[in-house]
């Protein structure tokens, strides 16, 4: 039987299928991160929407205040 230098074709395969499952589990652990960042991006897009609602609901109300404090005011001045 001749001996080369070269690897055995299952040490190649085990070299192989190691690195693959590797690869695999950092694919796998990026696409986790990825969703969990994604879900974190809505729910911050959301809290943002609500933070705009509850700023545009203060100004609704201080113009209304504005309004009701100048009537009051022509009416005293009349």
């Amino acid at each position: 039987m001749h001996r080369t230098s070269f690897p055995s074709i299952g040490l190649l395969a085990a070299i192989t299928a190691t690195t693959l499952l590797l690869a695999g589990c950092g694919l796998a652990e990026t696409a986790v991160s990825g969703t969990a960042g994604a879900a974190a991006e809505a729910q911050q897009a959301q809290q943002a929407r609500q933070i705009e609602q509850h700023v545009r609901d203060q100004v609704q109300a201080a113009e209304a205040a504005a309004a009701a404090q100048r009537d009051k005011a022509e009416q005293d001045a009349q």
